[in-house]
């Protein structure tokens, strides 16, 4: 059964010269994320700070949301509708894990590390665009997984870029209101691309209901 799926698999890649760059783009960047948030995690337990082993862990959502898009993409439409909804349903966690963190970041507020900010903020925002580098190509994708991968990293590195620009300043300022500021438009960014996700995978099953001969 399983050598069956994995032949329908590359049998449907082998007809789709853009799903074999989208494929192997997707897996260099799974690969790449899990090494970036080992590095991370590493430096931070290096020189024990908590801010940035956080932001270490935080990039777990990528690398799930990478490695699944990776695994199922050419598995046929059932199966990329729902790693889509999977990539949907992480974004909306992520949102949620982002305002559970501002409300912490309220009730204790966290001591200030403006080498540790610098140094996460500037890394994760140029991850982040080489990230969209990769999968701009595919921006207009009529495929609810590869727009679902498109949209989420393209929110991503919104959000990263604004904080290596703003979020250093705004730590460091008397006022945390402006910190608070841009984790809400980041969690607001997370359910964004939940809704866009879902709105696809939608659309994708009604498209593909009203053309019932295609496989």
């Amino acid at each position: 059964m399983a050598s069956s799926a994995c032949e329908i698999r590359m049998s449907r890649l082998a007809h789709d010269p853009e799903g074999q760059i989208y494929a192997r783009r997707i897996w260099g960047i799974a690969g790449g994320t899990a090494l970036f948030a080992a590095c991370v995690i590493g430096v931070a337990l290096f020189i024990g700070s908590r801010q940035l082993l956080k932001d270490g862990f935080d990039w777990g959502y990528d690398v799930v949301l990478f490695a699944a898009s990776a695994i199922v993409y050419g598995r046929g439409p059932q199966a990329e509708r729902a790693c889509a909804l999977l990539i949907g349903i992480v974004m909306a966690t992520a949102g949620f894990h982002t305002l559970y963190d501002l409300w912490d970041k309220v009730v204790a507020p966290r001591p200030i590390e403006p080498m540790t900010l610098g140094f996460s903020a500037l890394s994760a925002a140029t991850f982040g665009v080489i990230v969209v580098a990769l999968l701009l190509r595919f921006r207009h994708s009529e495929n609810p997984l590869i727009h679902a991968t498109w949209v989420s990293s393209r929110n991503a590195m919104i959000s990263t870029a604004l904080y290596s620009s703003v979020s250093l300043f705004a730590r460091l300022a008397t006022s945390r209101h402006m910190e608070y500021a841009l984790d809400l438009f980041a969690a607001g960014l997370c359910f964004q691309a939940a809704v866009v996700i879902a709105r696809d995978v939608l659309r994708d099953a009604r498209k593909r209901r009203s053309r019932p001969v295609e496989a």
